[in-house]
């Protein structure tokens, strides 16, 4: 790397002074100053200097004196930091023709040693001295430091997040910042008249805060010194060698319009007389990316479920927790009073986290649906290293498509060669030639923006919710990619209920024992014409879908399974005929299923012993959980009353490439 140039001019009627920082060096302005009569010159330095002629041979043989006339530069570096202001001397002696020196310029250096480092190899450690840390580079020897945004709540007495305060609430709120060390060495005689500036540019300011760290234990000893209004602060240089600590939270994930990158700044300023500026000597730079917001699929370890208690979900919420002590994991119940009637848990928010080499906590994406569930996941679940973010459309209707039953992500995957090894965001859109609705502008802007999980958007406009959940999940797998996509099918549907009838069963009626008006026979529903138009719209729309994730999942047939399912076309958009099947609770091997009601054969549900026939081979345990009442008559199953923070990926997302 070349190292950093800074000219200086000399002068024969007077000493010139200049200051030099370490790993830079200073070319000489020879030419600017030489006498009239001047033909060859010279230059000596002290031992602490390194002092370098750049020549063409072809032009220059009348060394160590230099013709002026060629291209002749001179550079000069130190070999160390000063131990005295001006305590090292460059000459450069100027000659006639004859040989006679005319005259002499004098330059007096000294040198100090600047560097702003952060922890640029994402080892969670500071390196001094770095190298890598003016540009971010992605992969697994890629280099650059990570941000956080400070998006939890580590005061319970707080009302905000961390980082709508100026101020650093704890020691547990510095754990979610980022150390920068700025070490000096040099005289101290040199800030007599100079400045040490710690600078952010306009536009990064609103992305960051950065305390200074005060040098004692006290929390109240960190002061803010960068960001939104604060743009340079000029930092106390009293000692010839020190290091000041200074840390650094994120305010913006990346997003629209922001690329998620930050540059912080320690810029050596020479003070200015009362007639000029001061001017700029050196400047060192750190640039930061802000760590993105990262979903969870289905096939990560779960850790803690949540449900809501509303006032007819008893028996379900039964099931919900009989399930989670055999998944061994967490329940959390949102309490009425806290949801206000609203059971759409699923739909109201996302958990995904946020990493970097020093910390890492998950933070819950609250959707802008805004019903009944709108205040709980800022009051009830942003907490101590649980973190919160939100995205609300200011001009845009919201939609169906913005409840995040319509947000789902895919395991990991190869696609031609090309890895994404923390899966990929679905999101759920409008059919290309339709011009319906689709997800929120600044909730997708959002998703792209994070960029490690590259969205890949489906067609579920065709719903009456309008849903990704409706028609598709994934589960783990012991063989091939390690999970399996499972798709509603009404085509698999009506091949099972095509076999029952030709076994004689066509008289075996769905939704046994749950009112007589309900009820209707295998015979009947094959029958329906209705029916079977209905489907083959359905059946035409998952499969739309279907090739998309084939060819953005990189999947083959053999990656699917097909899960039985019917369908209703309303006013509005197709409907589950009967509980959505596909609209499951994935905890590991245990799979909380909706209860199909369908035709009992043999003492059993024959859609319930297809399913188990399907799933259990890929060693998961099938519970049929009843939702008929509670959630299916309105327009839900067992995933969308349900919601599950899983455990992060192994993965560090700073490797990937994207």
């Amino acid at each position: 790397m070349t190292p950093k140039q800074r000219v200086v001019r000399i002068c024969t009627e007077q000493p010139t002074y200049a200051v030099c920082v370490m790993g830079t060096e200073i070319s000489l302005d020879i030419r600017g100053c030489m006498p009239k009569d001047a033909t060859h010159f010279d230059v000596h330095g002290t031992a602490g200097l390194k002092v370098s002629i750049i020549y063409d041979p072809e032009f220059v043989t009348s060394a160590p004196r230099w013709p002026l006339k060629s291209a002749v530069e001179v550079t000069v570096a130190m070999n160390g930091p000063s131990s005295a202001v001006n305590d090292d001397k460059v000459r450069v002696s100027y000659y006639d023709s004859t040989g006679g020196m005319l005259t002499s310029a004098w330059l007096y250096l000294t040198c100090m040693a600047i560097s702003l480092d952060a922890d640029t190899n994402r080892n969670g450690v500071v390196q001094a001295n770095s190298t890598n840390k003016k540009k971010w580079t992605w992969g697994p020897n890629g280099k650059g430091a990570i941000l956080l945004v400070n998006c939890d709540r580590d005061d319970p007495g707080s009302a905000d997040m961390d980082s709508a305060d100026s101020y650093v609430r704890s020691h547990a709120d510095l754990e979610d910042m980022s150390l920068v060390i700025l070490t000096t060495e040099g005289p101290a005689g040199i800030f007599e008249n100079h400045k040490l500036l710690l600078q952010v540019s306009m536009f990064d300011a609103p992305k960051l805060r950065v305390f200074h760290d005060g040098g004692n234990t006290s929390i109240s000893s960190y002061k803010h010194v960068l960001g939104s209004d604060k743009l340079s602060y000029i930092v106390e240089c009293s000692d010839g060698k020190q290091q000041t600590s200074f840390f650094v939270e994120g305010l913006a994930f990346p997003d629209a319009g922001f690329e998620g990158l930050v540059y912080l700044h320690a810029t050596l300023l020479e003070a200015s007389t009362e007639y000029s500026t001061d001017t700029p000597v050196f400047s060192d730079t750190v640039v930061f990316r802000v760590a993105p917001w990262i979903m969870t699929p289905n096939t990560r370890k779960p850790l803690e479920v949540f449900v809501c208690s509303v006032k007819d979900n008893e028996d379900f919420l039964e099931a919900v927790r009989t399930l989670t002590k055999e998944a061994n994991c967490k329940l959390t119940v949102c309490p009425f009073k806290e949801n206000m009637g609203d059971r759409w848990i699923q739909d109201e928010i996302e958990f995904g986290y946020v990493e970097a080499p020093h910390k890492l906590f998950p933070v819950v994406f609250d959707s802008p649906r805004n019903r009944g569930l709108k205040e709980y996941p800022f009051k009830s679940i942003l907490g101590p290293d649980f973190g919160y973010v939100t995205r609300e459309p200011k001009n845009e209707v919201v939609s169906t498509l913005d409840s995040f039953g319509n947000l789902d992500a895919s395991p990991p995957v190869t696609v031609k060669g090309k890895d994404y090894p923390l899966g990929r965001i679905l999101i759920g859109s409008s059919f290309p030639r339709t011009g319906h609705k689709k997800m929120a502008k600044v909730v997708r802007d959002f998703l792209y923006a994070q960029k490690v999980q590259s969205p890949v958007e489906l067609f579920s406009d065709w719903l009456t919710v309008g849903h990704v959940d409706e028609f598709l999940t994934f589960v783990q797998a012991p063989d091939r990619k390690g999970f399996r996509l499972l798709l509603a099918s009404p085509s698999a549907c009506y091949k099972l209920l095509k076999e029952k009838q030709r076994e004689g069963y066509g008289d075996i009626a769905l939704f046994q024992g749950l009112g007589d008006k309900r009820r209707k026979t295998i015979d009947e529903i094959l029958m329906n014409k209705t029916y079977h138009s209905d489907n083959k719209f359905a059946q035409s729309c998952i499969d739309w879908n279907r090739s998309i994730l084939k060819q953005k999942l990189g999947l083959s047939e053999a990656d699917i399974i097909d899960i039985p399912q019917l369908f209703t076309v309303q006013k509005f958009g197709a409907e589950a005929l009967f509980p959505n099947m596909v609209n499951m609770l994935v905890l590991g091997k245990h799979v909380g299923i909706p209860k199909p009601f369908g035709p009992v054969i043999g003492g059993q549900c024959c859609l319930e012993a297809e399913i188990r026939s399907l799933l259990e081979p890929l060693g998961l345990t099938c519970t049929f959980i009843d939702d008929f009442f509670s959630y299916h008559l309105n327009k839900g199953d067992v995933h969308c009353g349900t919601n599950v923070r899983r455990e992060p990926f192994a993965f560090h997302w700073w490797n990937l490439v994207p």
